[in-house]
């Protein structure tokens, strides 16, 4: 007898344009019979949860995806870097990508969802990750956490909420399975485009140095958290099954506005195959494909 879970807590990582990988993956899983109860997002993929959790179905979130562009998600504070050099806050203006957040995310309020959402970012005064929305704060709007969640620092200044400030929820969580463990599950799926911890081959074109340092310095750091954050969740004894799902996509692809409908298809063939089985499923006992021993709990080690 097939395993039918009720209780689908989906996953999505932060990784730019490649988070559009992810909107490929909701079409494998709804033809796979599965839908997502509960959204866990950091970033790039707290934007592709809002829009889920706000109840659009895939045909409508793909157009909204493709309206994203380099105008909106990657204006240069030209301005404010030539006049103030270093001093300057952010080498992006904020403003754009606030604009684009309100028009796509069809909700205001964490109440108006239709699904739970938790979004990852970090208090960059305390360091400490927070989460906003089911089990975490909601003294904000829906676009201010996702804004918060995206507010990679150098790129984009940190987001002011309730006096506090916060910056991308990928400098501590980047595939936020630890939020996700908050969630009661009987299945986890989670989607992984975040950075990669090699270094790109000879004459990838990475832009001026010190971005190219920052990002690369950036990537190193949450590849090997996020291996960790795995490895920690196959190993432990009660979580709930986990798919995996890795795109393969260019892992230099954040800024790769042009390439949408690559990354939606190359979700779409990775969520097939890792959902038939295919793919890098946890096989312990009540994993996928097998029913779950019936008290586990996804917060219970």
């Amino acid at each position: 007898m097939t395993f039918a879970p009720e209780r689908v807590v989906l996953v999505l990582s932060g990784g730019g344009m490649k988070a559009m990988a992810q909107v490929g993956v909701l079409r494998a899983m709804d033809e796979a019979g599965l839908k997502p109860t509960e959204i866990v997002g950091t970033s790039a993929g707290a934007l592709v949860g809002a829009l889920v959790a706000s109840g659009l179905p895939y045909e409508e979130i793909v157009p909204r995806v493709f309206s994203v562009g380099r105008r909106e998600l990657a204006a240069l504070a030209r301005w404010s870097v030539l006049a103030r050099g270093l001093s300057a806050p952010s080498v992006l203006r904020p403003q754009p990508v606030e604009s684009l957040l309100r028009r796509l995310i069809p909700v205001s309020s964490f109440a108006a969802l239709r699904l739970p959402l938790r979004i990852a970012a970090v208090d960059a005064d305390a360091g400490e990750l927070v989460v906003f929305g089911a089990g975490g704060r909601t003294d904000c709007t829906v676009v201010e956490a996702v804004m918060a969640s995206m507010a990679l620092p150098l790129y984009l200044p940190p987001v002011r909420i309730g006096g506090r400030r916060f910056v991308d929820g990928g400098l501590l969580e980047v595939l936020p399975l630890d939020v996700a463990a908050q969630a009661a599950a009987d299945l986890v799926v989670a989607v992984d485009v975040g950075p990669v911890a090699a270094a790109p081959p000879p004459g990838t074109l990475l832009g001026p140095a010190l971005l190219a340092a920052h990002d690369r310095a950036m990537a190193i750091v949450m590849a090997s958290q996020r291996a960790r954050a795995v490895a920690a969740w196959r190993s432990a004894e009660r979580r709930p099954p986990l798919v995996l799902v890795e795109p393969d996509v260019d892992p230099y692809g954040t800024f790769a506005f042009g390439r949408t409908a690559e990354f939606i298809e190359a979700g779409y063939r990775a969520g097939h195959a890792a959902l038939a089985g295919r793919g890098r499923a946890d096989r312990r006992p009540g994993a996928w494909g097998e029913p779950a021993a019936r008290g586990s709990s996804a917060g219970t080690r």
